[in-house]
């Protein structure tokens, strides 16, 4: 059943969603947060909008496939392990670099761990989705 508030609704929260997912990956180093509950937001908010839109027109807002996106995370997350084993430290140990910059402060490898996590849960989450949506379809 097509709804045309929950459509209309669904379009401006799902940027107000996938902004809020943002602040609680950044927000995760010191408070609760993070790459898990980021990326269950981000989900939530595609999942959302294909309730409301249905599932191509999810599929075509997100524009990439959800698989892509597990690989991409996978990447990152191997990737922020690197930088403790070239300057000889222990594997996965956190390096960090200040900025200079007073809002921003010191970044280092758990935040690329954490980007890598929140791409993996969104794209795990979405693939199980999208992938139920399609059976239900048939």
């Amino acid at each position: 059943m097509y709804s045309v508030i929950l459509a209309t609704a669904s379009r401006y929260l799902l940027m107000l969603l996938l902004m809020f997912s943002v602040f609680l990956l950044f927000r995760g180093h010191n408070e609760p947060g993070g790459g898990f509950t980021g990326g269950l937001v981000a989900a939530s908010a595609y999942a959302l909008y294909f309730i409301a839109n249905g599932l191509d027109a999810a599929r075509s807002i997100l524009r990439v496939d959800p698989l892509r996106i597990v690989v991409a995370g996978l990447f990152v997350a191997m990737l922020s392990t690197l930088p403790s084993l070239f300057m000889g430290k222990a594997f996965m140990s956190g390096i960090w670099v200040d900025t200079g910059i007073a809002f921003i402060g010191k970044i280092g490898t758990p935040l690329l761990f954490d980007i890598g996590v929140y791409l993996l849960v969104l794209g795990i989450t979405l693939t199980i989705v999208f992938s139920l949506a399609e059976e239900d379809n048939r």
